[in-house]
């Protein structure tokens, strides 16, 4: 008796296919991060004042934020309406790139779309809170706290920098379970290979930690790494359960 064939998505995409829809799904990203760019302008003063409260809270009472160029408050507000739009946006970005990863997948398991999007954008919004909750302002606190006996002038080019470095890195860093997930998927890892390699993967997280958080202290990098490794851990789970759904669906097939 011979088993029924299945077919990944509707038609087989040539290379240049591929980069084609790659390239509308990035433009309908980029043109939903402008929109709303556009929207956060108009805000973007409210916008920073949350984004430079981890630090504000700990500089000395009446001292501001500087800046050494006429036209660094413009460009600062630019940069914050655009950093927030990509937040605003993801979950828009999400669903693009799982259009773009659809036509790989088998019919019934593009199902998926709503519990990969909701999954991906609650990774990245619970990253980045975090990094904006605990990690930036330990770090804050880490160098200010290294420089008690000096003047401190901090700039707001250089802190917002360092808010962009901690804050999207640690999002798309939380984004870890959703990419175990889908490489399980397509059979690349499995959960025994990570349980295999789980000492490997601690020592990544930490040098992960060590190029997201610019503090050399071992607090605050054990701050992110601890996490970090918890959701491998979750990840493992996770990849666990993508192999046992999918042996479900071969057997059906």
């Amino acid at each position: 008796m011979q088993k029924k064939e299945r077919k990944r998505g509707n038609k087989d995409l040539s290379f240049l296919e591929h980069l084609e829809e790659l390239r509308k799904r990035v433009l309908y990203s980029f043109i939903a991060v402008v929109v709303i760019f556009v929207a956060n302008w108009f805000i973007a003063k409210k916008l920073f004042e949350i984004i430079a409260r981890p630090i504000t809270k700990y500089l000395p009472a009446g001292q501001k934020l500087t800046f050494t160029s006429l036209t660094t408050p413009f460009m600062l507000y630019l940069k914050v309406a655009f950093l927030a739009a990509i937040f605003f946006a993801f979950p828009f970005i999400a669903y693009q790139g799982w259009k773009f990863l659809s036509p790989a997948l088998y019919p019934h398991e593009k199902k998926w779309v709503t519990p990969f999007i909701m999954s991906t954008t609650f990774f990245f919004l619970l990253g980045g809170a975090f990094g904006y909750f605990i990690v930036f302002p330990w770090t804050c606190r880490f160098f200010l706290y290294l420089g008690k006996d000096f003047q401190p002038i901090v700039t707001i080019n250089s802190y917002f920098n360092l808010a962009v470095e901690i804050l999207l890195g640690i999002a798309i860093v939380f984004e870890l379970p959703v990419v175990i997930f889908i490489l399980s998927k397509l059979g690349i890892i499995t959960a025994k290979f990570m349980i295999k390699n789980f000492k490997y993967a601690v020592l990544l997280a930490f040098v992960a930690a060590g190029i997201i958080t610019p503090t050399p202290d071992a607090i605050t990098q054990t701050i992110v790494a601890g996490p970090l490794v918890m959701l491998y851990a979750i990840g493992i789970i996770v990849s666990y359960l993508a192999q046992k759904k999918g042996k479900v669906d071969k057997k059906q097939g």
